[in-house]
């Protein structure tokens, strides 16, 4: 095999795991562009230790886990993009993505589309910068569980537990307050079957939990510029 036949080979197969990647996890990588993004979705309902019905459009977090460490290596990656349409889902998992996220070097800005709701608002600013468009909403509610729940102090302090570990870390990267954010997770006045509220684009924004109200042009530029900031994490 010649090398002409071997680079068109190499491109086929090439072509063949992005379309694979884009199918199957919902996953992009833009080859020619002004730099080398990664687009991660997260969508539905974030899947955790228990496999979710089959109606439900999930993302599950074995997915994503392996795909934030192979980004984080990838000297060729320079940027990852994070759509958020998400109605929440495994507090655990989602706590999870959220910390990898925020731990990484490679620059990454998350979009909120649609939704970032329950354990959505963690994923949305693990980011280093935030945005939301003007129509989409996030859900704040304290911790809960479906299912059968032993009634002991015991479930009430790890649900105070699990909580704490949730508002620490949106406070921790992002600027709204403590007392705001516990706030808006108590709310008895706003929803009528749950305590909590929801608060649209430009509220977020307002109240810090969001860095910016805009689209998808918006976080494309705010992530190059990042970039173009950033010192190359390899020589």
């Amino acid at each position: 095999m010649n090398e002409e036949e071997k680079n068109s080979k190499t491109a086929a197969e090439s072509a063949k795991d992005e379309s694979e990647l884009a199918r199957e996890l919902g996953q992009t990588i833009s080859q020619n562009s002004k730099h080398l993004i990664h687009c991660l979705t997260v969508i539905g309902q974030v899947e955790g230790h228990y496999v979710l019905a089959e109606q439900n459009k999930t993302t599950k977090y074995e997915h994503i886990i392996p795909a934030l460490v192979a980004i984080e290596q990838d000297r060729s990656v320079e940027g990852l993009l994070i759509i958020l349409n998400t109605v929440g889902g495994d507090v655990e998992a989602g706590l999870a993505i959220a910390e990898l996220i925020a731990g990484m070097k490679t620059p990454t800005v998350s979009l909120v589309v649609g939704g970032g709701h329950s354990i959505g608002v963690p994923l949305a600013v693990s980011a280093k910068h935030s945005f939301i468009v003007p129509t989409a909403s996030m859900t704040i509610h304290p911790v809960r569980m479906n299912g059968t729940v032993l009634g002991v102090p015991q479930t009430l302090s790890y649900f105070d537990k699990m909580q704490d570990r949730i508002v620490s870390f949106v406070t921790q990267n992002s600027r709204i307050s403590e007392e705001d954010f516990r706030r808006l997770m108590m709310n008895t006045q706003e929803l009528v079957l749950d305590v909590g509220s929801v608060v649209e684009g430009e509220r977020a924004v307002q109240l810090g939990l969001i860095d910016e109200v805009g689209g998808l042009s918006d976080a494309m530029e705010a992530l190059y510029d990042m970039i173009e900031k950033t010192e190359k994490r390899y020589a």
